[in-house]
């Protein structure tokens, strides 16, 4: 069979899609990966597992409907030439125009994933008008694209009852997969340091992730315990508006409250010299970077919104807090800070939960 996975960026192929290249080469599959953002050394890396890889044009965050409609009939184009079985379409834009394309075609087979619904799903109170008419926008692409997969595959329920109840989308299946999933070989369990206690924050440093309440939180936590040591691991996605500026990390680097190295190809080594994972965000599908730190035996502070409540038991493997509450986040630090036998003692629970 000839399948088409159909994404955004290579990194995130890379991170994300080598398990399930390598197994459908092993069975025999021809694999077209699309990202893009290709270079020589991604192209690459996804030779090496065994797919093929193909640049496409497309914009991950841009609006402009001209754009968007020229690229679907360029994608329209490869896929036709290509003479594929099925189409798979993961990420918002990929699952709306990579499906569409993929139905003028003509591949018998559809499949689309999202992987959360974004910032446009958060509940926030007293949204902007053109955050609502960008909603709208979004919801109805889905309705129009959905009606053409076999099946949408979702990381939780709370996804499923916003797209199909609240908001009326019609799909054939939809499948709830839970978490993607990791080599748990990859991800060695470590006793957590706790002297001193460090808390480490993984994810792109945009606005809907929470990076904003991890630096806040930081500050308040650095007043009262300056020995406390923070880090950042992630990068800026200045496409999106929600990132985090230029002007607001360099400031950052100067004062000298938060570690950031970046973005990194070794997260394990990070995430075994930290003794909490935060990730306050504002929604998730099902997010990765807990299971990794989970699987490492690494405590929890998260917050109480789709996704990510789904990774914690309060009070068991770690916290679990208000979205947008710096404050609230800052308080379940200094728990920590206070009592750092804690930690080693919910370490079991961490392992048992994440098995």
């Amino acid at each position: 069979m000839k399948i088409a996975l159909i994404g955004t960026t290579a990194e995130s192929l890379i991170q994300f899609r080598k398990e399930l290249i390598n197994l459908l080469h092993k069975n025999g599959h021809v694999v077209y990966a699309f990202a893009i953002d290709y270079d020589d050394v991604t192209k690459e890396k996804v030779k090496s597992f065994g797919a093929i890889p193909v640049h496409y044009r497309f914009s991950r965050t841009g609006l402009n409907p001209f754009s968007d409609i020229i690229n679907t009939y360029k994608l329209y184009k490869i896929l036709k030439s290509l003479k594929l079985d099925l189409a798979f379409s993961y990420f918002s834009k990929p699952a709306i125009f990579g499906t569409l394309a993929a139905k003028f075609a003509r591949i018998q087979k559809r499949y689309a994933m999202l992987e959360g619904l974004g910032f446009f799903f958060t509940n926030s109170g007293g949204q902007a008008l053109r955050t609502k008419l960008l909603k709208k926008i979004l919801v109805s692409l889905y309705k129009l694209s959905f009606r053409h997969i076999e099946s949408l595959i979702l990381l939780n329920a709370d996804d499923k009852r916003d797209l199909l109840v609240n908001e009326k989308i019609q799909v054939k299946k939809v499948h709830i997969l839970g978490g993607i999933g990791l080599n748990m070989s990859d991800y060695p369990y470590c006793p957590p340091p706790v002297d001193p206690v460090s808390f480490i924050f993984v994810a792109r440093f945009l606005q809907e992730k929470g990076v904003y309440e991890f630096i806040e939180a930081a500050k308040v936590v650095k007043k009262k315990f300056p020995e406390t040591h923070f880090c950042m691991l992630g990068h800026l996605d200045l496409h999106n508006p929600g990132s985090l500026t230029i002007e607001r990390l360099n400031d950052l680097k100067c004062n000298n409250i938060i570690e950031l190295p970046g973005h990194v190809d070794n997260v394990q080594e990070w995430l075994a010299k930290a003794s909490v994972f935060v990730l306050p965000s504002w929604r998730e599908g099902f997010p990765r970077s807990t299971q990794e730190a989970m699987a490492m035996g690494r405590a929890v502070i998260t917050s109480v919104v789709p996704g990510c409540r789904d990774t914690v038991v309060d009070g068991v493997n770690g916290f679990l807090i208000k979205p947008k509450s710096s404050e609230e986040l800052a308080d379940k630090m200094i728990y920590f800070l206070n009592n750092p036998d804690e930690i080693k003692k919910w370490v079991k629970q961490v392992i048992i939960l994440q098995k």
